[in-house]
């Protein structure tokens, strides 16, 4: 049951939390992930990174952002397998959050509840406009949330939506600049 086993921290436990890094497609959420995980690693914390499976648009052990920096990852198959990790743990970073399955809030409350500081980044809508996969419970739980935004392509205002530029249905489909653009509000509807 989601949120249902909740530990509180003690003295002798540090204080976790969740942070959600969240926006459109080209907005910068994958780099600034890796600018905080570099941070934490800067001040000698322990931090471990995972991205899901299914994601090796630009390497299979690396999280990748689209300026090309990189930090070094797991790849897993569900959020599960999140919590099989090492007991030394300060820093859990998630990447493309939106491709896990229902199950990651809960994994990040666990995770929060050992005193480990999680920071997860993922598109808050898919290609409709529409709350993608579970970053709003994510948002919702946590502490932090930044949404970042990127440029609209056709007229230059924020852009918090992702246009698929190429024709298909199916809500999950893996691209890059030639299947997604970045788009204002009106241009997104407008399009």
């Amino acid at each position: 049951m989601l949120f249902s086993e909740l530990h509180f921290r003690s003295k002798s436990n540090p204080r976790g939390s969740i942070e959600v890094i969240c926006g459109s497609m080209f907005s910068g959420k994958t780099e600034e992930l890796i600018r905080r995980l570099r941070r934490a690693q800067i001040a000698r914390l322990n931090v471990e990174i995972f991205k899901p499976k299914t994601d090796t648009r630009y390497a299979e052990y690396a999280v990748v952002s689209h300026d090309s920096n990189s930090i070094q990852s797991t790849p897993v198959e569900t959020s599960g397998s999140i919590l099989l990790l090492g007991t030394n743990t300060q820093v859990v970073g998630i990447d493309e959050a939106q491709f896990f399955d229902e199950g990651l809030p809960e994994v990040c409350i666990q995770l929060a509840n050992r005193g480990i500081r999680v920071i997860v980044a993922g598109l808050d809508m898919d290609f409709q406009g529409r709350p993608f996969g579970p970053m709003p419970a994510l948002m919702a739980i946590a502490e932090d949330v930044t949404k970042v935004h990127a440029i609209c392509v056709q007229c230059g205002a924020p852009a918090t939506y992702s246009f698929r530029t190429v024709p298909s249905e199916t809500k999950v489909l893996l691209g890059e600049k030639e299947s997604y653009e970045p788009r204002c509000r009106e241009c997104f509807y407008n399009g």
